[in-house]
């Protein structure tokens, strides 16, 4: 099985989303249940069904996030984090060298990763490139679109 890497940031998260399943969202449905129960018959009973449905994912969410939790590696920015060499939680700005557009990355692990918010994961093509990489340094990512070369402007 290979490593989970979380932030400090990734960790909380997760552990702040289990929390949540368990304090709150797992009362919530089980109070749906005994509604959907006191309706009667189970059998043709559409509002119990899904509350079965819904508990069970979020059964298996609490499963996982505490699996993942218990195995992750928590890695901290290193000490000898000098806005120089690409690392995981770095925040990185990337120049696009043939258009001149610029993107602002955070380097995540896999279970932290969201693209939609600029957060990358370490194992992408993106993030593969760009990890351990140092300032000013062009790197090369394959895309279904071809090469694309991007230039690193600046590391936090």
């Amino acid at each position: 099985m290979t490593d989970i890497l979380l932030t400090p940031e990734g960790h909380k998260k997760l552990s702040q989303e289990l929390e949540e399943l368990k304090l709150v969202k797992r009362p919530e449905i089980a109070d749906t249940l005994r509604q959907a129960r006191a309706l009667g018959d189970l059998r043709e009973n559409f509002a119990y069904d899904d509350a079965k449905r819904q508990q069970a994912i979020i059964e298996g969410r609490i499963k996982d996030l505490q699996k993942i939790l218990e195995i992750a590696k928590v890695v901290q920015k290193p000490d000898n984090a000098d806005g120089v060499t690409a690392h995981l939680g770095s925040l990185v700005t990337l120049r696009d060298v043939d258009s001149s557009n610029e993107r602002k990355l955070m380097l995540v692990g896999s279970f932290e990763a969201d693209p939609l918010q600029d957060r990358i994961s370490i194992v992408s093509p993106v993030g593969a490139a760009i990890i351990g990489k140092l300032l000013n340094e062009t790197v090369e990512v394959q895309t279904p679109k071809g090469v694309i070369r991007y230039q690193i402007i600046a590391i936090e």
